[in-house]
């Protein structure tokens, strides 16, 4: 990978220095901005062999010059075109850097020169275009009856230039019910469906026990349906709870068809904290269970209340018992993966054991659980079972295999990421940048960046203090014959706090930063304050892609 020195200073690809380009990194200090010659124009449009993935992005206005304007008739022409078309330049998208857990896809990167030409093979210039990818991993709780699958999370604000400020967005996922301890909760428009099966299934079952009820029964149920789900947020609050205590963001909660999900947004650090965040949660459930059998007690059995508290009580014990299931994405499955991660020193290790269990798993509810149901083995009458039990009975059993077998390969696909992502290193994907004066034009700015060896422009002032970064989608927007009369001021992105990045971030580190302030280029700055150079999301993302592609 190409790196860049200090203060922009172009550097060789290994780690052996070469000189300094004598004025290829020195800031125009010019008074004014002479009318480019025929040269330099040449100059600045010369092919260099540095491959560039183009970020696309909206391209600022051509017309910001403060250098002379083309005779009236070539102005005409210059207008006209100075708009590309969508061949040319897509319209921008913010990379968000949500990596994760999503499937992770990138274009092949695109054979371009920083001032948008051909290279000399031929390839046509092509514009890369970086999808809004969360790249960083996130680690979720997910319950089945109580389980779902791995998600992850959404990307930040951006503040451009030319562009309104964004409002942080929220991570979404539902109806927000409130935030305990900091942390958003979310009702998905699936926990209403479900609702609506446990008071129709359960008002069933009250209509036997309590005939006199009526149509009452389904009050009832349904009040049964919101305890019930309350049963499993303070199953979630404790697994967030936990990694609040142990310094670990949560994103979300989000209550949805088959229970709850916690998105706690980075691993455990140590193989024991990682069991206890995956049991407290059956432990709340058990916890519950055994309150909710206290307070039934002194009630009588054939009553509301009685038939509610008994109810929540053997749900939750449910609960628990079908999590500590040692499989993932069960809680019992992040247990032993716990378990093997201590014994073998690699959490690899234990995530490919979990998951290989939660298959199993997968498959054997699949079987078993309607065959548990047909033979009377979970306490039902075979007598009164009915062809539509049946179906009910299968359909339910697939789709509990299904979000179980889901959610153990998002496991292995999470742990494959964070073993990838030490690989990550911005010190190793900046590219070698050279510092320019807000009136410096475009095609000067080029031509110092080829002669440089540089794939990267800094805006600085008369301190050599970096200002704006040069952003490569509007580049490749100007078209050639206007590049002399165009300043690089006008195609910068203000740089903010959250653009300036450390040379010495790598892994998840990187990626939380870049997904904290979204951005197609950020400045790498070395500890002292120098220039490092400039790091291109794009570039981030393909080598992310890369480093995926490889086997453990």
């Amino acid at each position: 990978m190409d790196e860049s020195g200090g203060s922009g200073q172009p550097r060789s690809g290994t780690n052996e220095p070469t000189e300094h380009a004598t004025g290829a990194t020195t800031p125009a200090a010019d008074a004014g901005t002479p009318e480019p010659t025929p040269d330099d124009t040449a100059a600045g449009t010369t092919p260099q062999d540095h491959e560039v993935t183009p970020q696309p992005e909206a391209h600022a206005d051509a017309d910001a010059s403060t250098s002379p304007e083309p005779a009236a008739e070539e102005r005409t022409e210059t207008e006209s075109s100075s708009q590309p078309t969508t061949d040319e330049v897509t319209a921008p998208e913010a990379t968000s850097t949500d990596p994760g857990t999503r499937d992770h896809t990138a274009a092949a990167p695109a054979h371009t020169h920083l001032n948008g030409e051909p290279k000399p093979d031929g390839t046509p210039k092509s514009h890369d275009h970086t999808d809004d990818h969360d790249l960083a991993p996130h680690h979720t709780y997910a319950h089945t009856e109580h389980t779902g699958p791995d998600t992850a999370p959404g990307s930040g604000t951006r503040i451009a230039k030319g562009r309104p400020s964004q409002r942080p967005k929220e991570p979404g996922g539902g109806l927000l019910m409130g935030r305990p301890f900091g942390v958003p909760v979310y009702v998905a428009p699936s926990w209403f469906l479900v609702a609506a099966l446990i008071t129709w299934v359960f008002g069933g079952q009250l209509d036997r026990v309590l005939p006199e009820l009526g149509a009452a029964r389904y009050l009832v149920a349904l009040f049964f349906a919101v305890a019930f789900y309350g049963s499993v947020l303070v199953h979630e609050l404790a697994h967030t709870v936990a990694a609040l205590r142990f310094k670990l963001p949560v994103r979300r909660i989000q209550l949805q068809f088959f229970g709850g999900v916690s998105e706690i947004e980075k691993e455990a650090e140590t193989p024991g904290r990682e069991f206890v965040l995956a049991f407290v949660g059956p432990l709340l459930s058990l916890v519950l269970s055994g309150i909710f059998y206290l307070a039934m007690l002194p009630v009588e059995p054939g009553t509301v209340p009685g038939v509610l508290l008994a109810g929540l009580m053997v749900s939750n014990l449910i609960v628990a018992a079908f999590n500590l299931l040692p499989g993932l994405p069960l809680d019992g499955g992040r247990m032993l993966r716990a378990v093997v991660w201590k014994i073998t020193g690699r959490p690899m290790s234990g995530t490919i054991a979990a998951a290989w269990v939660g298959r199993a798993l997968a498959v054997s509810v699949l079987i078993g659980l309607p065959l548990l149901t047909q033979t009377g083995a979970l306490g039902t009458n075979t007598e009164d079972i009915s062809g539509m039990d049946t179906v009910t009975d299968a359909l339910l059993a697939a789709i509990l295999a299904a979000i179980i077998w889901t959610g153990a390969g998002n496991s292995l696909r999470m742990a494959r990421l964070r073993e990838h992502l030490p690989e990550l290193r911005a010190r190793n994907l900046t590219r070698r940048a050279v510092p320019v004066e807000s009136n410096t034009p475009l095609s000067e700015a080029l031509r110092r960046a080829n002669a440089a060896g540089a794939r990267a422009l800094v805006v600085v002032d008369t301190d050599g203090q970096p200002l704006s970064l040069v952003r490569e989608a509007a580049i490749v927007g100007v078209p050639e014959h206007r590049r002399p009369w165009v300043s690089v001021s006008g195609l910068a992105q203000d740089l903010t706090d959250g653009m300036r990045v450390s040379a010495e971030l790598a892994g998840e580190d990187l990626l939380d930063a870049l997904r904290a302030t979204p951005a197609t280029e950020y400045l790498v700055i070395e500890e002292t304050g120098e220039i490092y150079g400039v790091l291109s999301a794009a570039d981030v993302e393909r080598a992310f892609v890369k480093a995926m592609a490889r086997p453990n």
